[in-house]
């Protein structure tokens, strides 16, 4: 019997799994879970592009070098070794479905872009709009693919597993499903499933300053972490070096391939101060231009530093670089003529749900692909354009073992599964009447993240932030069971959860590697801490 798979997140990891699904499993019902519109999420605004080897120039193992380079001695080797070797094989499944990247002028080959941490050129990229890009072609062919529905305006609350029907405390069991909330109608769903994948990205909004949309709240990490799944190395947050600081701007990234095609960085009297930093310059990986900029504004009182593209040229930019041109322009920048005013902010997620090599998570019948998951690709600071990569590789394995997967009966010794799925209990709970404590809540989650937990952290300024999270959490959780289910309640309570996952990851990695910094422990301890951190 074909399985009934429901998928949460709408980006390019659960599409692709949806897709690759479908055609593996025909007749399976496939439902898409999607809490805002089907475009809104992360893929849409990743402007630099997606790694693989294209070019005859360039080869598996540089591109694994520079990836295990930049993950610090954390990358598991097999998943490196998995995502570059298939990486051309799932790019070209995305041009196949109609995905247009751009092209050398004049010539019948793709453009290659090249990115901080990379020794080749390897991105490819639709102009600065890859993610928009890719996220039109998918949802295109998702619409009409006849066993795909997508659910929008639909949030999931909790995951439900054979551990939570049968209150067995030891053992998560099997995963059921999830309950999920219809935003509109203010109604819980309970949605059955012999497969549950996550997909619902990262967890920026949990930090004050992110270039994540406003859906980045975590919610497959704190759902999974809730029904008992293991969670790893949440840590390693990696911040963006160069969001554009402008009072109109909102979450604006200025994309990394500027800095590849010759652009510098400069604090506001023109210095070039990355080569003090590192030797590759302006092109170092992403943790370190992030803190060589968090240092060059301490040491200067600035509010940040410059961005200046005008080595590349004016036509190159514009043609290269479009949407960028015009979105600094909006705001009376000429990228052209005048550097653009940079800031870091919180941007990937790199630890996550820990999944296998087919994406499956530690509890049956649930699977993690994409931000949400933590495969071992990045280790301790994700190798720019790589996040695609990572999607569309386990996307496709994912799908693989689990059309294969929903066929066979649940394993272990569990009950009998009930035919019916309870409903959702609201128990005692009445309806929010006032916004201002969920609204004071999330600011103050947000700003003691940024504060104490963010580029650079400290035993004391990790512990300031725990000690202020366990009150928050009784506030919150109280509110939570007292009150009928929303979308910011829900969302406040999942930033929660991630929040504290990050700050106690952070205290036990005692020393300084990636995108965990310490001034505590300022050395790299590969005898002590050259493995992942599992919650």
């Amino acid at each position: 019997m074909p399985p009934k798979i429901l998928i949460i997140g709408s980006g390019i990891a659960g599409l692709c799994t949806a897709i690759k699904a479908a055609k593996l499993a025909p007749g399976a019902e496939i439902s898409i879970v999607n809490k805002s519109t089907p475009d809104e999420g992360a893929t849409r605004y990743a402007q630099g592009g997606i790694a693989a080897v294209w070019s005859s120039r360039d080869s598996f193992d540089d591109h694994k070098t520079d990836t295990l380079r930049a993950g610090a001695g954390l990358c598991n080797n097999h998943a490196v070794e998995t995502c570059v070797r298939e990486g051309p094989l799932r790019v070209q499944e995305l041009i196949d479905l109609g995905v247009k990247f751009t092209r050398s002028e004049g010539r019948n080959t793709y453009d290659l872009h090249r990115e901080g941490g990379h020794s080749r050129r390897r991105i490819l990229h639709a102009d600065d709009l890859t993610g928009l890009e890719i996220e039109r072609a998918l949802l295109k062919e998702a619409g009409a693919m006849a066993g795909i529905k997508i659910l929008d305006h639909h949030i999931a609350i909790d995951l439900i597993t054979e551990g939570k029907l049968f209150r067995r405390r030891s053992l998560p069991g099997r995963c059921l499903g999830a309950y999920l909330l219809d935003i509109n109608a203010s109604r819980v769903v309970t949605s059955a499933a012999d497969i549950t994948i996550l997909a619902t990205g990262g967890a920026g909004k949990i930090y004050l300053y992110t270039s994540n949309p406003d859906v980045s709240t975590g919610d497959g990490i704190a759902m999974a972490y809730r029904a008992g799944a293991r969670i790893a190395n949440m840590e390693f947050i990696q911040f963006h070096p160069t969001c554009l600081f402008h009072p109109a701007a909102r979450n604006y990234l200025v994309s990394e391939a500027l800095r590849g095609e010759g652009a510098e960085l400069t604090t506001l009297d023109g210095e070039k101060f990355m080569t003090r930093h590192h030797p590759m310059g302006s092109l170092a990986p992403r943790d370190i231009v992030a803190r060589a900029i968090d240092r060059e504004i301490k040491r200067t009182g600035d509010k940040h530093v410059l961005l200046d593209c005008r080595p590349i040229g004016a036509a190159e930019l514009r043609s290269k670089f479009p949407n960028i041109y015009e979105n600094c322009l909006r705001h009376g920048i000429d990228i052209t003529t005048a550097p653009i005013p940079v800031v870091p902010a919180a941007h990937y997620t790199c630890g996550g749900v820990l999944v296998d090599e087919n994406a499956r998570t530690t509890i049956d019948g649930l699977y993690a692909v994409g931000e949400t998951a933590c495969s071992g690709l990045h280790g301790a600071n994700r190798l720019a354009s790589n996040s695609l990569l990572e999607a569309v590789v386990y996307a496709h394995r994912a799908a693989s073992h689990a059309t294969g997967a929903g066929r066979n009966p649940p394993s272990g010794d569990a009950h009998e599964l009930p035919s019916k799925l309870p409903d959702w209990q609201s128990g005692q709970a009445v309806q929010l009447e006032e916004q201002i404590d969920i609204a004071a809540s999330w600011l103050e989650i947000r700003t003691l993240m940024w504060n104490y937990a963010g580029i650079i952290r400290s035993n004391r300024r990790l512990e300031r932030a725990r000690r202020r999270l366990e009150i928050l959490h009784d506030e919150i959780f109280a509110d939570y069971w007292n009150f009928l289910p929303t979308r910011d309640l829900i969302e406040l309570r999942n930033i929660l959860t991630v929040a504290g996952l990050i700050i106690q990851s952070a205290m036990l990695r005692r020393e300084s590697r990636g995108l965990h910094y310490s001034i505590d422990y300022p050395e790299t301890d590969d005898v002590h801490f050259k493995h992942d951190t599992v919650l």
